[in-house]
């Protein structure tokens, strides 16, 4: 079967949505199927054969600039028309992924569509509440144009068939265990820390706002001042890092990891604290979890 795929972005280990699609990838290929992923914003160390990666024309998001807009151009159409896929799947309801889904009806195409962002829950972050309606009935439009559409758990197909949105499925998430327990766990990481004696908050993600950060650096203000034996660890980059570096003046940043480091850094911690309202599934909780932590979450979101 040949699968053509689009998505927000392909950088491998950027966010949770670009992880699980490594993974599923890695999974359809492993089967003999031949798969090509369209996006704005890709790794370029990513060579073909490996990986067949096509990147549509883009400019950075003004309010996001770590995340690009694509376009939907004559070149991508022609890619499409050559491979002639059997199946389309979408990852990300922006413009072109309004295009391959319009390429996909007009060419008797099945269309499959994951709902791996809440982008709803956004808006109020950037002052732009009154744009819910409009999104919401855009979205309803767009994922009832697809075949099925796919989300990570329970709650979000609720929120999406109470929406009015049609045909929604679990697609439920796993973790590599070899990547991720508590065998990880590194005293000589601690002690770069300095946390001999001290009880390790990580926060593990993306360093936006939106991620409810406010509620991290109001819980870190209130113990920081209260217990000596508590040290916060904050993995990640964004365009919130300065302000949490000044906010949060005895925190640790140790950067954006990956591989090993990543999985050093969950073992080595004491307990993950992920504040999010936002998140559909939350792939972190996982991952600090199978790390051997345990979570202290919101009751909101995936």
């Amino acid at each position: 079967m040949k699968i053509a795929l689009y998505t927000g972005t392909f950088v491998k280990d950027k966010d949770g949505v670009a992880r699980t699609l490594y993974e599923f990838i890695k999974s359809i290929r492993g089967t003999g199927h031949e798969v090509t992923i369209w996006s704005p914003d890709i790794q370029e160390k990513v060579k073909k054969p490996a990986i067949n990666v096509e990147k549509v024309v883009s400019v950075p998001i003004l309010l996001y600039p770590d995340y690009k807009l694509g376009f939907f151009g004559p070149k991508t159409k022609k890619q499409l028309d050559e491979m002639a896929p059997d199946i389309i799947h979408v990852s990300t309801p922006d413009l072109v992924g309004r295009e391959f889904l319009q390429y996909g009806k007009r060419n008797n195409i099945p269309v499959v569509s994951a709902y791996h962002t809440d982008f709803p829950s956004y808006l109020g972050y950037y002052q732009l509440g009154m744009l819910n309606p409009p999104l919401w009935s855009y979205l309803r439009w767009f994922y009832n144009n697809s075949r099925l559409t796919l989300v990570p758990t329970k709650v979000i197909k609720e929120r999406l068939q109470k929406r009015g949105i049609k045909n929604v499925v679990i697609w439920s998430r796993g973790i590599s265990l070899n990547r991720f327990n508590p065998n990880f766990r590194s005293e000589e990481l601690r002690e770069a820390w300095n946390a001999h004696g001290k009880k390790v908050i990580l926060y593990s993600g993306r360093l936006v706002w939106y991620k409810d950060l406010d509620i991290m650096v109001s819980v870190y203000e209130k113990l920081i001042q209260k217990r000596e034996d508590i040290l916060f660890v904050v993995l990640g980059s964004g365009p919130a890092e300065n302000d949490l570096k000044k906010k949060m003046p005895e925190a640790i940043f140790p950067g954006y990891l990956t591989g090993k480091d990543l999985s050093r850094a969950y073992a080595s911690s004491d307990i993950l604290f992920f504040p999010s309202t936002t998140e559909t599934f939350g792939n972190v909780i996982q991952e600090g979890l199978a790390s051997g932590l345990p979570a202290v979450v919101s009751d909101l979101g995936g």
